[in-house]
């Protein structure tokens, strides 16, 4: 019995002696995976680069016609005809409206009858005077009343050209909001005339720009019905004042527009090209990560026995041009930095660089 028990333990000990011997080498082998560094991640790599850029300005604004009313008349009045109609292209003196004018037409009738009478009166008195036959006073009472008959038949006329609405200049009506056979009194609007080519954008900028700016300076602008579009022109005046409540400029330039693209009232985008150019440094858009507390990137150091590893290094920057962002502080030129596969990085990490990876996407999977 003894012999057995003893026999049995012995099992027992070899076996449970072969599971924490297993259980040990495995712990072993965690712990030396563990203490191993990890390998280098792949990443894409760019570097610092100077650049030549042209400064300029930015700021909103809107666009205004070079020259923009609303079309009222003087005189009170029954619409007779209409000679356009809603959007289309008018050409300068074009009749636009026509109020009844047959009433106003029989008045400069009778004034010319009364202006002919008076002309007749005057001519004999003349003849008379030179006979002696009537007084001077006479002569003078027959030359006023030729004088007033000729301003009444003036007069007349001016009136009736006040009936005909004609457009002052070229450019597109807008929607007429009066009817034929409509009474319309002074100052009823009847439509809206916009000169489209060339167009105005009037923006502001802060007073401490007064001294970069002159007119035909190039400005560029662009509105949120064509996204894709960049419209052209020429900074055209400067306000003689800066606006004492907001200390800012007002400033106008000028855009043609032949295809009549642009309309007034759009909001527009604006860009002022300074005539300097500026040296800058720069870099990918995407290379820089953004934080709460700043911007960084990951820069490439290179090891003594060759390796690459990364340091995160907080940096400033400024504009953004085609997909290039400047560097103002932090980074020098020359400096290789992460330009994609920066979600995983820490700061000591080794890297292994392969730019062919960046175009194929891999690092967006």
């Amino acid at each position: 019995m003894i012999k057995r028990l003893i026999i049995v333990l012995l099992l027992l000990a070899v076996l449970f002696g072969g599971i924490f011997g297993w259980k040990y080498l495995q712990m072993q082998k965690m712990i030396e995976q563990a203490t191993q560094p990890p390998p280098p991640a792949t990443v894409a790599a760019a570097e610092v680069e100077r650049q030549r850029w042209q400064p300029k300005l930015q700021a909103v604004g809107s666009l205004t016609a070079s020259q923009g009313i609303d079309l009222t008349l003087e005189l009170a009045g029954v619409v007779e005809s209409l000679g356009f109609d809603s959007g289309q292209a008018a050409v300068a003196d074009q009749v636009l409206l026509q109020l009844d004018a047959s009433v106003d037409r029989a008045v400069l009738e009778g004034l010319v009858a009364q202006r002919k009478l008076a002309q007749l009166q005057f001519e004999r008195n003349q003849r008379l005077r030179r006979e002696n036959s009537v007084s001077q006073s006479d002569l003078d009472a027959a030359r006023a009343s030729l004088d007033e008959a000729t301003a009444a038949v003036a007069a007349q006329r001016a009136r009736l050209d006040k009936m005909t609405l004609r457009a002052p200049f070229a450019g597109r009506l807008g929607i007429r909001r009066i009817d034929p056979g409509q009474y319309l009194t002074p100052g009823d609007p009847v439509v809206s005339l916009q000169a489209l080519d060339p167009v105005y954008a009037d923006f502001s900028l802060p007073e401490r720009y007064l001294d970069d700016l002159e007119p035909g300076q190039t400005v560029t602008l662009s509105v949120q019905a064509y996204p894709d579009a960049t419209f052209e022109g020429t900074l055209s005046a400067l306000e003689s004042r800066i606006d004492q409540g907001s200390r800012q400029i007002r400033v106008r330039a000028t855009l043609p527009n032949p295809d009549q693209r642009l309309r007034p009232g759009m909001f527009a985008e604006v860009e002022v090209w300074l005539p300097e150019i500026e040296e800058v440094l720069t870099l990918p858009r995407q290379a820089v990560v953004y934080n709460p507390y700043g911007s960084s990137v990951f820069l490439i150091q290179e090891q003594e026995d060759g390796s690459l590893t990364v340091q995160t290094r907080q940096v400033q920057t400024g504009e953004v041009r085609d997909g290039r962002i400047s560097i103002t502080r932090g980074l020098e030129a020359g400096d290789r930095v992460v330009s994609a596969g920066q979600v995983k990085l820490r700061n000591g990490q080794a890297v292994t660089i392969d730019n062919s990876a960046e175009m194929t996407g891999e690092f967006g999977k």
